[in-house]
């Protein structure tokens, strides 16, 4: 697994004394004052780095806004961010894809999460002092962006690429793109240690679904959450081919795309 992209408790603890280290929050506010949070981070709730209100951009928070959250922050461009939430990795996934969007360099997912954490590393409800800065977000070229619109989609569509539907087996039989294939992003999880299953694991799971390094993937499930997720995942393992339907399904129905409904033989 590529430690550029997600990194486990053990590197991160052994580094929490490194100032160029930012570790991020992105419960709930009350979640990090309220039943503490790891040593050093900054809260950054999920909610607001996202706006439910665009739904041409999806659900980006706009590069001003995210650039204003990460200066109130404390954080540099030039900082290693590491993300966690307590759901897996999935909200934190999330602001892992803004963050590259909008141009930070180093940005990571813990693997876990707050509870993988919690049992073999301390945690704290002490709040670190913050020196806001002028944070400057770069936003990435639309030629270099893995985020895809609905005409990209369409065009894929036209192509052998593979479609991977991320959502739960109801959502996906009641409307999916034609074609699709279902992969629940918690399938990388391990229930019992909360973090991700092993390397080898992991390439075979994905090969049960047809996800193969060969293929063009897209991403996409309703509203770009879960995606980021396998989107994560799939970049740490090493897949280049991977392209994110911001929009997803909310943004192809509402343009009357086609659909598939009903159980597949698979299911």
């Amino acid at each position: 697994m590529d430690e550029s992209v997600v990194v486990s408790p053990d590197w991160l603890a052994s580094r929490l004394d490194d100032p160029t280290v930012r570790v991020v929050d992105v419960r709930d506010a009350w979640e990090y004052d309220g039943i503490g949070h790891l040593p050093g981070a900054v809260t950054v709730p999920f909610d607001s780095y996202r706006d439910e209100s665009d739904v041409d951009r999806g659900t980006l928070p706009g590069a001003d806004a995210f650039a204003d959250l990460l200066g109130q922050a404390g954080i540099d461009e030039g900082d290693t961010i590491v993300a966690y939430d307590d759901t897996h990795g999935v909200f934190a996934a999330r602001f892992v894809l803004t963050a590259i969007e909008y141009g930070h360099e180093d940005v990571r997912l813990l693997d876990g999460d707050y509870s993988a954490w919690n049992r073999e590393h301390e945690t704290t409800s002490d709040e670190p002092d913050v020196e806001p800065t002028e944070y400057e977000a770069d936003p990435l070229d639309p030629n270099e962006s893995p985020l895809v619109d609905r005409e990209a989609v369409e065009d894929a569509l036209e192509r052998n690429a593979v479609f991977v539907d991320t959502r739960e087996k109801d959502e996906f039989e009641e409307a999916r793109l034609p074609g699709a294939v279902r992969f629940d992003w918690r399938e990388v999880v391990d229930d019992e240690t909360r973090r991700l299953k092993p390397e080898d694991d992991l390439e075979a799971l994905l090969e049960e679904h047809g996800i193969t390094r060969d293929r063009e993937i897209v991403l996409y499930c309703n509203t770009a959450r879960r995606i980021s997720h396998t989107y994560v995942v799939l970049t740490a393992l090493g897949y280049e081919n991977v392209r994110f339907y911001e929009g997803s399904l909310t943004d192809w129905l509402a343009a009357d795309g086609e659909i598939e409904t009903g159980p597949v033989a698979s299911e």
